[in-house]
């Protein structure tokens, strides 16, 4: 990935903490540390279930936690880690770099990144899949390597703010998922009579099917940028239900 890296160390092991060790262990030595799975479950996916204490050891981390235990997360790591590379893997930005840039030490590197794609889409490969970097506090030889090695990767990589990345998110995935959570409370299901266009609102049940209720609220809590973003599309569909009364 970049000058210096053989370790990486994951914090968490969610289905998006198994997924970067699935990719990651094929070209570097992944280390895990989790409360909930066991050693054979993530040596499955490339990765060796260590402490959290070793898995700060390694030349880069990624906390793969819930935004909502990001903080605590970052604070329980602050007096173990130096000169490493911590690499968020949130799906908001601004909140997550806040808590990086105040609790870890000054010496300690950072990147922020949001991989853009997740188990179900991203099952096989990651080729033309998106990701979103930013340089926080990074050499530039080394966020210069990791761009590249990304790239190689087949990634398509895309640099934004923090505040750009969640002004867009929220129009985005936020508003996707929060159509797809109205529809599924909605009832909306496959019909006999239906039209291709229905079968395509439809498939926004599946993008966020799978997703937890814990990465909706997150990814709504976190962003200021994402009630504005609901309020604009419901007062839009407001409007159209006015026209059609």
């Amino acid at each position: 990935m970049g000058k210096s890296i053989n370790t990486i160390g994951i914090i968490g092991f969610g289905r998006f903490g198994c997924l970067l060790a699935k990719y990651l262990s094929e070209d570097f030595h992944v280390k895990v540390s989790s409360n909930s799975r066991d050693a054979d479950t993530v040596s499955e996916s490339g990765g060796e279930l260590t402490s959290l204490e070793d898995v700060c050891q390694c030349d880069v981390i990624i906390p793969a936690v819930p935004i909502s235990v990001f903080q605590e997360t970052i604070q329980n790591i602050a007096s173990l880690v130096g000169e490493n590379l911590v690499i968020d893997v949130c799906s908001v930005k601004e909140y997550p770099v806040a808590q990086l840039e105040e609790y870890l030490p000054h010496q300690t590197q950072i990147l922020a990144t949001h991989p853009m794609f997740g188990p179900d889409s991203a099952g096989d490969t990651i080729a033309g899949q998106k990701i979103v970097i930013y340089d926080v506090r990074i050499p530039g030889e080394q966020y210069e390597c990791i761009r590249t090695y990304l790239r190689e990767k087949g990634l398509t990589v895309i640099e934004a703010s923090p505040e750009e990345h969640d002004r867009q998110i929220a129009r985005s995935q936020v508003l996707t998922h929060f159509i797809g959570r109205g529809l599924g409370l909605y009832g909306a299901k496959d019909i006999d009579i239906d039209t291709e266009g229905y079968k395509r609102l439809l498939k926004i049940l599946d993008v966020v099917g799978n997703d937890t209720s814990q990465l909706f609220i997150d990814m709504n809590k976190y962003n200021r940028f994402a009630e504005s973003a609901r309020s604009e599309f419901i007062c839009a569909l407001k409007e159209i239900e006015q026209e059609l009364r």
